[in-house]
């Protein structure tokens, strides 16, 4: 069981053998509850995750659209959960402009309409980022219950076994010029206005502690 450690030196980039730069790849953990103060110990706990990579964390969360369910926030600071701990994973090679691209095309595979508490929560999610990145899975007592539930999955009650809406998506979309403007997303169709969006959009929120969706470049 690793330690609770709420302040810690972050690793900083280093250079590979090759003179690439390599970018620390960090797991940020979050109580759901404060119950985990003591099933922690035990290896057990409800735990939120997201994956910090070139100065921005990264998370899935559930709403009722088939659009992104993938947002960033500022590290360590995801609105609504407590911060526990952060967890060195790894490097990746990936510059900042590669990462950004990998994560606009990851977003086709995290909807939000496709959250699921058991099944593909944001623990998954965290897994899955780590993986591709590092080639390591992410400790397995982050989402230890989710597959517990699994496994015992026809004991769950129904309520655990739906995917839980949570809100629906807003971008912050600069223009040229720097202003802000705030979107609210609906379900329809791509157009080519969306893809003319989609180049002037930030993938970073405008302040501290908010959630910024990212959006999906279609493959």
């Amino acid at each position: 069981m690793l330690s609770d450690t709420r302040s810690w030196p972050a690793p900083s980039p280093q250079r590979g053998p090759w003179g690439h730069c390599e970018i620390p790849v960090i797991l940020n953990v979050y109580d759901l509850t404060t119950w985990n103060n003591y099933s922690y110990w035990c290896g057990l706990g409800i735990f939120h995750s997201g994956i910090e990579v070139h100065g921005f964390e990264y998370g899935f969360g559930a709403h009722d659209l088939p659009l992104s369910g993938v947002f960033e926030v500022e590290p360590r600071n995801c609105p609504g959960f407590i911060y526990r701990c952060s967890i060195f994973l790894g490097y990746t090679k990936m510059i900042r402009s590669e990462f950004r691209a990998f994560m606009e095309h990851i977003v086709s595979d995290y909807h939000g309409d496709t959250y699921h508490l058991i099944f593909k929560n944001c623990n998954h999610f965290t897994d899955d980022i780590c993986s591709r990145l590092t080639g390591k899975r992410i400790p397995g007592w982050v989402n230890r219950l989710a597959h517990l539930g699994e496994v015992c999955s026809c004991l769950l009650p129904e309520s655990l076994q739906l995917p839980v809406v949570k809100q629906t998506p807003e971008y912050h979309v600069y223009s040229e010029d720097g202003s802000e403007s705030m979107s609210m997303i609906t379900a329809r169709e791509p157009t080519e206005s969306d893809d003319a969006d989609q180049d002037r959009s930030l993938l970073s929120p405008s302040s501290a502690g908010e959630v910024a969706f990212i959006k999906e470049v279609h493959r």
